[in-house]
């Protein structure tokens, strides 16, 4: 190690539970690489907060006017030199000004093996059950560079799983989740390193 060396920052955005942010936080605790200083949220009712509170991590949560009209968020997230931005079940569509101030430094986790079922609207169970309507025998999770689109940044990381007609929604979802659990922080990992 480099005496200049200097530990990269993570900040964490989540509008729900946070069980994803939970596994990232716990994955980077005791790195001395890499470490998560802060959890944003748009909702601050969302369980992802409490979550936040249990690991000792600092959060912040914004409204629909600070997050699109002004700079607040990135002021913030300069303020603490984040260096690397994850969406881990954040529901809004990310505003042009932080996309490019974190270009190729901001990524997301989609459950299911994009472009199929992608876009607005599709996000947590509503993907499972599409998923299990559709007769498919694999799903799977893609996390990609986010873009002013909803699902359509370049694909960096899909992996697999096979699924049958006896799987309901929620058996999708606890697969769905094991793979999220395993990989995304690994990913996030690598991805920061390079930079």
């Amino acid at each position: 190690m480099t005496e200049n060396f200097k530990i990269k920052k993570i900040a964490l955005f989540a509008s729900g539970s946070g069980s994803n942010v939970q596994n990232i936080a716990e994955y980077f605790k005791n790195s001395d690489k890499i470490k998560v200083d802060c959890i944003l949220s748009n909702k601050k009712d969302a369980h992802v907060l409490q979550r936040a509170k249990n690991l000792k991590i600092d959060s912040c949560v914004f409204n629909r006017d600070e997050f699109y009209n002004t700079e607040k968020i990135l002021d913030f997230l300069v303020e603490r030199e984040i260096d690397f931005v994850v969406l881990a079940g954040f529901l809004w569509l990310v505003p042009g000004y932080l996309i490019e101030h974190y270009k190729n430094k901001l990524i997301n986790i989609h459950p299911a093996l994009l472009p199929k079922y992608g876009g607005r609207g599709m996000y947590g169970m509503k993907v499972h059950e599409a998923v299990a309507a559709s007769g498919d025998n694999e799903t799977g999770i893609t996390i990609h560079y986010v873009n002013e689109k909803y699902d359509e940044g370049d694909i960096i990381f899909q992996s697999k799983c096979a699924i049958s007609k006896e799987d309901s929604p929620n058996s999708i979802a606890n697969k769905v989740h094991t793979l999220e659990y395993e990989h995304f922080p690994k990913v996030i990992e690598k991805l920061v390193m390079e930079i």
